[in-house]
């Protein structure tokens, strides 16, 4: 062959493999965003029982046809808190089962159909222009959002085998040169063969592409007659593959995480295939060394079949010999990364949101919504504080209040960092919508954050000046303190729950607080024109009014964009929604408003 020849084979097999690797991750993404609320359902569900974990892990792979996503998937989720150790312990191995369904996938492309109809539709040579022509139609004729993530599907399946046909036509004019006989040599020794699969796997990213790459030349020098890649060659590659995959997961999983736990789950995926290929190494040596199953079986030229079956094979054995040892695998990785002295993490719930859930949107959509539910709690509590604060000032209080607000302010930065990198990848109109909620949710409960310091201040400019409330400005300030209290508990209830029906009793206690506010206002200011309390308490008492009423604002404005997810029309015009509700047209809506205002306003006018 002439140099010319060499380098458009070389080229040929280059953009073969580009075409493969676009394709398993346009497919890859498209099985992700169909099947996202499904994964989510999924791992949600994973028990402390590690067999449930392994099957986990093999199921999700096998939908996402990745197994670097489903552990760093898995690595997000043990950071989220939703996951442990042991869980993504046995969901990572679960994951090195799965990512061999790629391989069963491309072995489709060796069937000769010959005259057989069904094997002819079934044929690669015929499934893949059809599913290029079907994901096609999807993408430019069908409107529907929905119809997007199938259209990728089909679209990178087409792609998958069309670069594997192009890495085919690569490969046959290279088989039975010098150049592949050298290669051949080279893969003869075992080491050599593992040191090849890992490199290469390194450099592709891909285990799935690797051995897509070893199918294909393995095939196309099985199909020539002439000397091929044999077993004895093959299964080092493959479990130098499993190396070279784990390797760089680890890596992916260390990159940026704080969470030691999350990079534990490297270093035990690194350990399983570490232990699996030694031992594998081990018994496969000594069986041909002795001559088991003939020297046929291990001189035989290995096909697509034959691969893709021993890369199952390895995996699957892999694991079963591991599932006994995962408590000591737990314990190994706790050794290679032991816990420090550190201080805990204030409010560690909120500190979960990871860009790799990104994976899967509903994962991610899911663990925003729970994070930002804490994050209501953790105002909620604060402004209860900044409460007791304003009525009974204590110096020794003002630091936790501090702190909460600080870590407030830090998460608000964060979610909407994270929320707005969401509001890219999601695809499902719900989560679209629930994405934008949160955007508008997380700022309304930093801002019943910063009214608890502002009634703290409010506290402590009183005592410094001597001027404290009356014993009935108190007495009022308590009843609309429960009542404020009450609603803020609501919201975050509903909200943690997403429960709607909890979310409508938001408005008529809102209501009945803005009613309570103006009579406040009345009754102190004939305390004012009556000389019983000073210009400076009742500034104070004023301030504190308009604090509270604008804690139950927000909570308001929380509860109309959650209704809003069901009913558009409250989002576009939430004023009108409001004009009909007060307007007394809604029966329950008027029964829940009359009973909040017997009881709260109803102690002011027994006074």
């Amino acid at each position: 062959m002439s140099i010319m020849d060499i380098s458009s084979a070389v080229i040929m097999l280059l953009g073969g493999l580009a075409m493969f690797l676009y394709g398993i991750n346009l497919m890859g993404d498209g099985l992700k965003n169909s099947s996202s609320a499904a994964l989510k359902r999924v791992l949600e569900k994973v028990t402390g029982n590690v067999v449930m974990g392994v099957i986990t892990g093999t199921l999700v792979t096998a939908v996402i046809q990745s197994s670097s996503a489903t552990i760093v998937l898995t690595v997000a989720l043990v950071g989220a808190g939703v996951l442990n150790l042991k869980q993504a312990v046995s969901i990572a191995m679960g994951a090195n089962i799965g990512t061999t369904v790629t391989a069963q996938i491309i072995r489709l492309g060796a069937i000769d159909a010959g005259d057989n109809w069904f094997l002819w539709l079934f044929d690669t040579d015929t499934l893949a222009p059809l599913a290029l022509l079907v994901g096609i139609i999807l993408l430019m004729f069908v409107k529907k959002k929905s119809a997007k993530p199938i259209g990728d599907i089909c679209i990178g399946f087409g792609i998958l085998f069309t670069g594997l046909d192009l890495m085919t036509s690569g490969v046959e004019p290279l088989v039975g040169t010098a150049v592949f006989e050298m290669f051949l040599d080279f893969l003869s020794n075992p080491l050599f063969g593992i040191l090849f699969g890992l490199v290469l796997t390194m450099i592709v990213q891909s285990s799935s592409a690797t051995v897509g790459m070893l199918q294909t030349v393995a095939q196309s020098a099985a199909a020539s007659g002439g000397a091929g890649i044999t077993f004895a060659m093959a299964y080092p590659v493959i479990m130098g593959i499993n190396l070279g995959t784990c390797i760089t997961t680890a890596m992916v999983c260390s990159i940026g995480n704080e969470n030691k736990d999350s990079r534990r789950v490297g270093v035990t995926d690194i350990a399983c295939n570490a232990i699996g290929a030694v031992v594998f190494m081990v018994v496969m040596s000594i069986l041909q060394a002795n001559g088991v199953w003939g020297a046929e079986f291990w001189q035989q030229t290995a096909d697509s079949g034959i691969i893709a079956n021993f890369q199952t094979m390895f995996n699957l054995l892999s694991a079963v010999l591991l599932i006994p040892f995962t408590s000591a695998l737990v314990k190994l990785s706790l050794w290679v990364i032991p816990e420090d002295k550190e201080q805990p993490q204030r409010h560690p719930e909120l500190h979960t949101l990871d860009e790799k859930l990104y994976i899967s949107p509903a994962i991610a959509v899911s663990e925003a919504s729970k994070a930002i539910a804490a994050m209501g709690q953790v105002a909620t509590d604060n402004f209860a504080r900044g409460c007791k604060q304003l009525l009974d000032y204590r110096e020794e209080d003002v630091a936790q209040i501090l702190e909460e607000e600080d870590c407030l302010d830090q998460f608000t930065d964060a979610s909407d960092r994270f929320l707005i990198g969401l509001s890219k990848v999601v695809e499902q109109k719900d989560e679209d919508l629930q994405v934008d909620m949160l955007l508008q949710t997380a700022p309304n409960f930093e801002r019943i954050g910063d009214y608890a310091t502002n009634l703290m201040e409010l506290g402590q400019r009183a005592k410094e000046e001597g001027h404290g409330f009356s014993m009935e400005a108190k007495e009022e300030l308590n009843i609309l303190i429960s009542a404020v209290n009450e609603i803020l508990q609501i919201t975050v209830d509903a909200f943690a729950a997403g429960d709607t029906a909890k979310a409508r009793t938001v408005e008529p206690l809102e209501e009945t607080i803005d009613d309570m506010v103006v009579l406040l206002r009345k009754r102190h200011t004939q305390r004012l024109k009556n000389g019983l309390c000073s210009i400076n308490t009742g500034l104070a008492f004023v301030e504190a009014l308009t604090h509270l009423e604008r804690a139950a604002d927000q909570c308001s404005s929380i509860a109309l964009m959650m209704l809003g997810r069901e009913n558009e029309q409250i989002l576009l015009d939430h004023h009108e929604y409001l004009r009909q509700l007060h307007d007394g047209t809604d029966e329950a809506y008027a029964q829940e408003r009359e009973r909040r205002r017997q009881q709260y306003l109803k102690p002011f006018q027994e006074q």
